[in-house]
């Protein structure tokens, strides 16, 4: 990077439970923390890239009460001060506001680089040069940078970022910001093909880089309430108080994503394009699509026999799993709990957390 006095930290957002990874993924020990693709775990992976990037000592995690001991105990390098636990979950917004008031303290100016815990990047070369040209536009200017990623199929899961091609541009190198012309929600497979069709979409990826003032900014602009909770919170930081306004402030904000509350609102967010092999593996279906296969299109990770099975995906934690002809499954074995679905089916996992929710099945979330 040109400015090596440049501060920049890393926020990394671990409070999900994901619920589509049922029943590996649980409440105190969900996605991120399991080794999903690989022998690291994913938050391993994700801390492993920012440590490229980002000093050691500049890593922020923000987390929940349920998975902080985890956290610390898979990143003992990681400072206790540099988790921040937030009491409840309220989206991305908040988690964002957080992170943004402890390195605001540090250095107002400092460039905030914010990514999710539970992605694969399968070119971590190609991300470190594309998030730090983005870090470059970020310092000299109050921009609030994404990065969007260039699709290859028509995908139905994820939402999606529109660029302008024609208006204003910010080059760094070989990379180029382009302005934004709209955000669209995750759309149908009609609407997802003229997306890919017309080569001005992206995949929304949830990674952004921005100057801590600027989206403090844009925070006070954009979500005027919840930044007026967090100024006064800010007050409490490093004092006794500071966990007793936590928990008071978190009880009255709304939960609202960074996506609706500030960036679709805004006039000044840039884009990147970005092709590095991401995959935010949203369900066990993108796990299967990622995973190596044998001859018969199957992918075996425990005691398993497949008889006459084929294009199957067989996970088992020491119980053997033993089947017969099937074709197009999903098999997941864990001390307590079976999951078997259809491939191409695996985001309705969902409903089965939500059912025991429901039912108050506790020992199972």
């Amino acid at each position: 990077m040109k400015n090596k006095s440049l501060s920049v930290f890393s926020v990394i957002m671990a409070g999900g439970v994901g619920s589509r990874f049922w029943p590996k993924s649980r409440e105190k020990n969900p996605k991120q923390l399991l080794p999903i693709l690989g022998e690291q775990t994913m938050i391993q992976q994700t801390f492993e890239r920012m440590r490229g990037i980002v000093p050691e000592k500049n890593n922020f995690i923000v987390t929940n009460k349920l998975q902080r001991a985890q956290i610390a105990k898979q990143l003992p390098m990681l400072s206790e001060e540099n988790i921040l636990v937030e009491p409840v979950g309220r989206n991305t917004a908040p988690c964002v506001a957080l992170a943004a008031l402890f390195i605001h303290r540090l250095d107002p100016e400092a460039v905030m680089v914010v990514v999710p815990a539970d992605h694969i990047v399968q070119n971590v070369e190609e991300f470190t040069k594309v998030i730090e040209a983005a870090i470059e536009v970020a310092a000299n200017s109050s921009s609030l940078v994404t990065i969007g990623i260039q699709p290859n199929r028509a995908e139905t899961g994820y939402g999606y970022i529109q660029i302008d091609d024609s208006n204003e541009k910010k080059k760094n190198g070989n990379y180029t910001a382009y302005k934004v012309k709209a955000f669209a929600e995750k759309p149908n497979i009609e609407t997802a093909n003229r997306f890919l069709e017309s080569g001005d979409f992206l995949w929304n990826s949830g990674m952004f880089v921005w100057r801590c003032d600027a989206i403090l900014n844009e925070i006070k602009k954009s979500l005027p309430e919840l930044y007026s909770h967090f100024e006064i919170l800010k007050e409490t930081i490093g004092t006794n108080l500071f966990e007793t306004k936590l928990q008071d402030v978190y009880s009255k904000i709304k939960s609202i994503s960074i996506d609706f509350g500030v960036m679709e609102k805004s006039d000044s967010v840039r884009v990147f394009r970005g092709n590095f092999g991401w995959n935010d593996v949203g369900s066990w279906d993108e796990v299967v699509r990622l995973s190596e296969k044998d001859e018969n299109g199957n992918t075996i990770k425990g005691n398993v026999i497949p008889i006459d099975s084929k294009n199957s995906y067989f996970l088992s934690n020491g119980k053997l799993i033993a089947t017969v002809g099937i074709d197009n499954l999903i098999v997941i074995n864990t001390e307590d709990a079976i999951l078997i679905c259809k491939k191409d089916d695996s985001q309705n996992v969902k409903k089965i957390v939500d059912y025991l929710r429901y039912k108050q099945m506790n020992d199972y979330l």
